[in-house]
């Protein structure tokens, strides 16, 4: 179910778990004064745990469910076994790496440099991504603390885009009535990430269908 957490930091990681379908899991990173932001989602394209690791590794961040769905579950040592087994495997496990890293780097350079309401557009393009529609699952509490900012600037953003016709919102779901207006408010990141999968890893990010 949604805000189910697979692993906290420090935890140690023995199960690989692969999303199915819809479902959608948020990397979280929290500060001192115990604000938090996400720096990845990981849907249907890829893995969550144990991705590089040889045994086991402790999390380093609060990994969580965002959208609730099914999962594949394989124990770390299984994978490994596999890895050591298939040249292939263990290639396509490293390459999944880099595109995770990569999109550590755009996240990081996105929370810097690009405004909110660039952002909030990003975010809900890319989970109706991974979602493959025109519907996402998201309160603006949980969107606001995903973006590590205040609810009142979300609500103002997410207001302003109800009264332009881009979204309308609904018990709990972002609903996108125009992906082009949307796309013009949110920044590049989505794409770089896009285009680096496709380069690294042809044909597995989700691409909205």
């Amino acid at each position: 179910p949604p805000d189910a957490v697979l692993y906290e930091p420090g935890q140690y990681v023995q199960t690989v778990y692969f999303p199915c379908g819809e479902t959608l899991v948020s990397f979280m990173v929290s500060s001192d004064d115990g604000r938090t932001v996400e720096t990845m989602q990981v849907g249907r394209e890829g893995a969550v745990g144990g991705i590089v690791s040889q045994g086991r590794l402790p999390a380093f961040t609060r990994i969580m469910v965002q959208s609730g769905g099914k999962f594949l579950a394989l124990p770390v040592a299984a994978l490994d076994e596999a890895k050591i087994r298939s040249r292939r495997i263990d290639d396509l496990f490293a390459r999944y790496a880099d595109c995770m890293l990569a999109q550590i780097f755009q996240a990081t350079a996105c929370n810097a440099i690009h405004a909110i309401e660039q952002r909030t557009a990003k975010w809900i393009l890319a989970a109706a991504e991974h979602n493959g529609g025109d519907e996402v699952l998201m309160t603006q509490d949980r969107l606001s603390a995903m973006l590590g900012v205040g609810r009142s600037y979300i609500s103002r953003i997410i207001r302003r885009y109800k009264e332009d016709g881009i979204i309308s919102v609904r018990r709990g779901r972002i609903f996108i009535h125009d992906i082009d207006r949307l796309r013009a408010k949110s920044c590049g990141c989505n794409t770089a990430i896009r285009e680096h999968f496709d380069v690294v890893l042809k044909g597995v990010y989700p691409n909205g269908e």
